[in-house]
């Protein structure tokens, strides 16, 4: 049974869904190591031939969860309550316990991944929606990083291997968000569709691939996972995961934190946003619509 995650067969596609709706589904420790079960759950299932990825309620993830500090993780990153270069090093760089190596259960699945992306998919929510195969978003979705302002640093790498280096460049030093039609005009996603026909669209390709064989899927992907990874993908995110791990830990990073610690998340990303005039900040014009909703699949609990 799954704390914050939920796993559910329909046909011959498992669909995961992020289950922490009253939060936006922002990540905390016992997301990522569901995630990685759940995939693995579906990669030993021959019954299983595609995997959707989604999130419950009005958004697919906003990230990781800092409400409290980030005092969650101390376990991984600190000693006696205070950060541990050494510490952290180890744990984003481990196989076993990085935060990475966990998103990329999805990429090193040999059965397909599409990405389902409504509402608000930023931060460390981005990068795990970009580890699927294929990404489709609501044309109202909003795909961004936030932490190119403070706190972070690309660490899964797909931001930069996804876009030209135009894009790449500009969404890095920007941290601004696209919408999720902007996002496939760019091709950072392979789709944007109304959200009335997300889940239509995520389910017929989803049936689509069940007709191919199983070596075939797990064959093409490979392939192009390879070249990939040839191109220096690992060694983005090595370089990437480190770097996140400082960023978060300078002055600077440390004071945001604290004031979100002290006066709250929305006080903290007001203030790291607002000559933006995006994300919390923006106009309802650059807000996904919340009104759309994703309900958990039918299937057994968990």
């Amino acid at each position: 049974m799954y704390q914050v995650v939920h796993y559910a067969v329909e046909e011959a596609t498992a669909i995961i869904t992020l289950n922490r709706p009253e939060d936006l589904n922002t990540i905390v420790p016992p997301m990522l190591e569901e995630l990685e079960h759940a995939v693995t759950r579906a990669t030993h299932d021959n019954a299983v031939k595609a995997i959707i990825l989604q999130g419950a309620g009005r958004s697919f993830c906003a990230g990781f969860n800092f409400s409290g500090g980030f005092r969650q993780w101390d376990n991984d990153i600190t000693t006696d309550g205070r950060w541990d270069a050494g510490r952290d090093m180890i744990m984003v760089t481990s196989q076993q316990l990085g935060w990475v190596p966990r998103f990329m259960s999805l990429w090193r699945t040999p059965k397909p991944v599409i990405t389902q992306i409504h509402g608000w998919c930023v931060g460390g929510g981005s990068e795990m929606a970009l580890c699927g195969d294929i990404v489709i978003a609501s044309e109202d979705a909003r795909i961004g990083t936030p932490y190119s302002r403070m706190w972070g640093c690309h660490h899964a790498g797909m931001w930069v291997h996804r876009l030209g280096l135009a894009k790449a460049k500009e969404l890095a030093l920007t941290g601004r968000s696209v919408s999720g039609k902007e996002a496939a005009e760019i091709s950072l996603i392979n789709k944007a569709v109304p959200f009335e026909k997300l889940q239509d669209e995520t389910r017929a390709l989803a049936r689509q691939l069940a007709s191919i064989p199983a070596s075939q899927l797990a064959a093409m992907k490979l392939i192009v996972n390879q070249a990939y990874e040839n191109m220096g993908l690992n060694s983005t995110q090595l370089l990437g995961s480190v770097m996140d791990s400082m960023l978060r830990n300078t002055p600077e990073a440390l004071a945001f934190i604290a004031k979100a610690e002290r006066d709250g998340v929305p006080a903290a990303v007001a203030e790291r946003d607002g000559p933006f005039g995006d994300y919390s900040q923006g106009t309802a014009a650059d807000k996904p619509n919340p009104r759309n909703v994703i309900k958990l699949p039918a299937g057994a609990p968990g």
